[in-house]
């Protein structure tokens, strides 16, 4: 990525953290002058039966529940829309050991929203099942980014979501080891595991096409250039991971650019590919519902039968 490039990016992530930052400090305002009173105290459960994953810090207050809720809310579903996408490749990868390997990429994505969604059900108070959140709800109620929800097109381009997804996940991760909430911290220990391996095969694939044929390297230079636009979206300071940070159970976005650029321009540099300098547009809103065509595509898919034959159990 030129310098050029670099610094929009940047700019564009310094705006987004200070709109974030505005939204944050309005809705304190908001919350002062209010009073406080009993009426207004919660009286929810933490359910923290999932020792599988209890191996971090203890659960969150109640003052920070709405915030955890949200915010697993919105990773569980990055995880289980991509593990959807990722899906698709079974029997069509460009060899049997490649069809295997996306499907296992994809279940680790699936194990990982299973815990954040039942997790997100557990702490917003609803009662809500990982079945219900992901199959019952409509396309304007999950908050995953535009990027996971993309088409699947040729490999290149999945290698080059993939690449950008698993180097955002990886720094994602390994900050929320540190999550005050103890279901976060116990997938973070899981999951940096998982997508250390998710960022390793994505960059293999990178140098292998883009360092291979002519054709291979015109074709992965497009894909990369195909992805850019949905990468800023990634790093956006939005509202409720602005939230559970405050809380002390999230990270904001923006701090995990340095990483993930610093690993994928290595990868794309090795790869004798550049980095797109500049996009025409980029992806907004997926974190407030707002999705791309795909989207209602992929839920009638996802979610038929269990809308079809509503209370099975199988």
């Amino acid at each position: 990525m030129t310098g050029d490039g670099e610094m929009r990016i940047a700019a564009q992530l310094r705006g987004d953290r200070e709109r974030a930052s505005q939204r944050s400090e309005e809705r304190n305002d908001r919350g002062a002058e209010q009073s406080v009173g009993p009426e207004r105290a919660t009286s929810r459960s933490i359910d923290t039966t999932m020792t599988w994953y209890a191996v971090g810090p203890g659960p969150v207050d109640d003052s920070e529940t709405t915030a955890a809720a949200a915010y697993c809310l919105q990773l569980g579903d990055d995880a289980l829309i991509y593990a959807q996408r990722l899906g698709e490749w079974i029997s069509r990868a460009p060899q049997i050991e490649e069809d295997m390997a996306l499907a296992n990429v994809g279940l680790d994505l699936l194990g990982q929203a299973r815990v954040l969604l039942t997790r997100a059900g557990e702490l917003d108070g609803t009662g809500r099942s990982e079945d219900d959140l992901a199959y019952l709800r409509d396309e304007r109620e999950f908050h995953n980014v535009h990027l996971v929800e993309q088409e699947r097109r040729d490999f290149g381009f999945e290698m080059a979501r993939m690449l950008w997804f698993s180097a955002y996940e990886r720094e994602l991760y390994a900050a929320l080891l540190t999550s005050g909430d103890q279901t976060l911290a116990g997938v973070a220990a899981k999951a940096v595991k998982e997508v250390d391996y998710h960022r390793d095969h994505a960059s293999q694939w990178v140098l292998r096409l883009g360092d291979g044929t002519s054709a291979s390297h015109l074709r992965m230079q497009e894909a990369l250039e195909r992805v850019a636009p949905y990468v800023a979206e990634l790093f956006e300071d939005d509202a409720v991971s602005v939230a559970a940070a405050e809380a002390g159970v999230g990270t904001l976005p923006s701090s995990l650019w340095d990483g993930a650029l610093g690993h994928v321009s290595q990868v794309v540099a090795q790869a004798t590919l550049t980095l797109p300098s500049d996009t025409s547009w980029r992806s907004r809103g997926g974190r407030e519902g707002i999705h791309s065509r795909p989207m209602g595509y992929l839920l009638a898919e996802m979610q038929h039968v269990a809308r079809s034959h509503p209370g099975a159990v199988w």
